[in-house]
């Protein structure tokens, strides 16, 4: 059994596991609550905002399939905003969703960002749970009920992080070799309509 980082796009098959459980996941918690399907959130962003230069995608893979993940793109020049933090619904409380973020905040300095932002929603108090207990600052009130804020956000400061941050390794694919794989996997599905349907990706 061996654990791999594992950095591509939103649109990577191997991302599929990611992409169709948060889409559920937000789905069966929110429903319509915000005015539009819960699975709107993974249709928000076009995937090339999680691609280097600005932002990235990572997959925990284990024996190649995924069974974490998270992702960043940018929020401001010193700031990376972290989306789609998942663990596969039968390996949580593994401590894998702390190895995600320790990832994504090493990788986010490697990429010059100083600072991280990130939202969850106020149905999702383990995940809350899991920011404050990482060092996550939040940036409500957490006294009140999560429901009147709607989406909670966080911060943490990673400037400690820029001097110890190494080049990356293991399978990272170049920034150019990813926006040309999102092309043409959009290309694809142009090409063929019928293909993913049902499935939002962002």
């Amino acid at each position: 059994m061996t654990d791999v980082f594992f950095y591509t796009t939103p649109l990577d098959e191997k991302a599929r596991p990611l992409i169709e459980a948060l889409t559920f996941e937000y789905q069966s918690r929110y429903g319509n609550y915000w005015g539009e399907p819960g699975s709107a959130e993974m249709s928000r962003y076009p995937a090339e905002l999680f691609a280097p230069p600005h932002g990235n995608f990572m997959l925990l893979l284990r024996d190649g399939v995924a069974i974490a993940g998270g992702a960043f793109k940018r929020y401001d020049e010193r700031t990376a905003e972290f989306k789609r933090v998942w663990t596969h619904v039968d390996l949580r409380r593994q401590g894998l969703a702390r190895k995600v973020l320790v990832e994504l905040e090493a990788q986010a300095a490697r990429q010059g960002y100083s600072r991280i932002y990130l939202t969850t929603g106020f149905r999702q108090p383990e995940a809350a749970g899991l920011y404050l207990s990482t060092g996550y600052t939040a940036l409500f009130d957490v006294t009140k009920d999560p429901e009147t804020y709607g989406s909670l956000p966080f911060e943490k400061d990673i400037s400690h992080l820029a001097t110890a941050a190494e080049p990356v390794t293991g399978d990272v694919p170049p920034a150019d070799d990813r926006l040309v794989a999102l092309s043409a996997v959009r290309a694809a599905r142009q090409a063929t309509p019928d293909r993913g349907q049902g499935r939002k990706t962002g």
